[in-house]
């Protein structure tokens, strides 16, 4: 009875919400929308909000000097700090990151692939990450994780693409690049062939529909206090069933490449050379014959840990690469003096090869890419104001006092609001709102340096990308074969608005036509 008063109160206080929204100004009601109400905290506010979260926390934040504590329900365990301090942040991530991990809560809420290197802390994860380090620098990978994305592209994106200039179809191009990166992501993970899902016939892929519903579930456990999910979960109702039934899938699916991977080293045992020297080396391949002597790693390799490890890059390979690429072209398609001015760079820094008796870019050197400063500096730009990865945990191990001056307690939750810092114009000067790619270049022409504690698109401090330069490579790649060849028209008349997700995705997707360039 006491639960069912609960949503009563709730519902009513929200609808209470909904009135004083029209009649208060929008300071007032960032104001009112905060007030921690007895039991409830601040669920009711946040709940009238959830449809735009990311927003709302950039008014909060910028009207609470850049930090805020969010006070949840009673004995729900859902009081967080929330910051875009980046004197705070450079504390949490670089100056005293050894105090900062990302703490039990983490390891239980992302259970999906808790024994990856995404979920590790401490010893376990510096041993792991030093091996993950020497997996992915590799010229091997990195020529792999090129090759496979050249190959996609010629192959899977520029043919689908014809297909739909000639159909004269609208394709949700949002959709377009998750398939496209999920198929390279599988390849260079697991080293199986391309899967395919981004080809004409757009097949479905029981694999990829489970990934979403895992970060989609992974988010919905922060909105919920902890007891609320671990039932659903115990259960299995809503959207923990869906989680459940996500996971299944990637015990199959992941049984079977780590099987396939067993026999392929298995029969070629006794070559020569060692995996840190062969070519083109997957990482499912790289982590089965890690030398855990070398590395101390304290465990021995085995499959849950290598299932956790497939899941784990393909969140950060597949699903952060095709955020970035989705909102850059839909940005383009509102700022197209910035697609001429790209289209120039390319033109004057890319040669020039002849196919099919006309002059055709080439782009086969990744050292011509470097060139493509405006470019780089037009993604940066994106990334700024649309991080893949939207919000980052981290817990302390002891008390400690934030260079803000707010006290934080061992094992609290602190939630550095990444998409509220690129946002910031105490960060960013008054024109944080607006798309500009010209402040990531110098006087000089040269690429800016920025701070990772004012840009943490790629994270920073011990545990900043790995990938960083290989995504960029790839996002490159990808930019320039389409602007070479194809204009990009977004429909109109559709809502373009951030999703409450793991991962930045566009809500509705991103509706486009596809015109080939004479």
């Amino acid at each position: 009875m006491s639960s069912i008063s609960m949503i009563g109160v709730s519902i009513a206080i929200i609808y209470f919400l909904i009135l004083l929204s029209f009649l208060f100004k929008r300071h007032l009601l960032i104001k009112f929308l905060t007030i921690s109400w007895p039991v409830l905290g601040m669920m009711p506010g946040l709940l009238f909000v959830l449809h735009r979260v990311f927003d709302f926390a950039v008014e909060v934040l910028e009207n609470n000097g850049l930090t805020f504590l969010f006070k949840g329900p009673c004995f729900a365990g859902m009081d967080m700090l929330v910051t875009v301090d980046p004197a705070n942040i450079h504390y949490l991530i670089n100056s005293n990151f050894s105090n900062f991990t990302r703490g039990s809560d983490f390891r239980e809420t992302f259970d999906a692939f808790e024994d990856s290197l995404l979920a590790k802390d401490s010893e376990a994860w510096k041993k792991l990450r030093k091996a993950t380090q020497d997996m992915i620098q590799h010229q091997g990978y990195q020529r792999l994780s090129m090759s496979t994305m050249r190959s996609k592209v010629k192959n899977g994106l520029v043919p689908f693409f014809d297909h739909v200039v000639e159909e004269g179809k609208t394709v949700d191009l949002q959709d377009v690049f998750w398939r496209l990166t999920y198929d390279t992501s599988i390849v260079t993970i697991t080293g199986c062939d391309d899967p395919r899902s981004l080809s004409i016939e757009m097949p479905e892929n029981e694999s990829a529909t489970a990934l979403n519903n895992i970060g989609q579930g992974l988010v919905y456990r922060h909105a919920k206090p902890r007891f609320l999910w671990k039932l659903q979960k115990w259960i299995g109702v809503g959207i923990e069933k869906k989680m459940i039934e996500a996971g299944a899938v990637f015990d199959r699916v992941c049984a079977k490449y780590i099987s396939t991977k067993r026999e392929e080293i298995k029969t070629s045992q006794g070559m020569t050379h060692d995996h840190l020297d062969g070519d083109n080396e997957d990482i499912l391949a790289s982590h089965m014959k890690l030398d855990t002597t070398k590395y101390q790693l304290l465990n021995p390799i085995n499959d849950k840990f290598l299932r956790d490890t497939i899941i784990g890059f393909l969140l950060a390979g597949r699903d952060t690469t095709a955020s970035a690429l989705t909102w850059f072209f839909w940005l383009l398609s509102e700022n197209p003096r910035v697609v001429t001015k790209i289209r120039q760079e390319m033109d004057t820094n890319l040669p020039r090869g002849c196919s099919s008796g006309q002059e055709k870019l080439s782009y086969d050197s990744m050292e011509y890419l470097k060139k493509l400063v405006y470019l780089h500096a037009t993604l940066c730009e994106t990334m700024r104001l649309y991080p893949p990865v939207p919000v980052e945990l981290v817990s302390p191990v002891k008390t400690d006092v934030l260079p803000s001056g707010h006290k934080v307690e061992a094992n609290s939750k602190i939630f550095i609001f990444i998409y509220a810092l690129g946002r910031m114009r105490a960060v960013w000067g008054e024109d944080a709102l607006e798309f500009k790619p010209e402040r990531w270049i110098s006087e000089t022409g040269t690429l800016r340096h920025v701070p990772s504690f004012k840009f943490l698109a790629f994270h920073g401090g011990p545990r900043s990308c790995l990938g960083k330069q290989i995504a960029m490579n790839l996002m490159k790649t990808v930019v320039v074969e389409i602007l070479q060849n194809f204009d990009i028209k977004v429909a109109k008349r559709q809502k373009i608005q951030p999703d409450t997700n793991a991962i930045l995705r566009m809500k509705h997707g991103l509706k486009v036509t596809i015109h080939k360039r004479c």
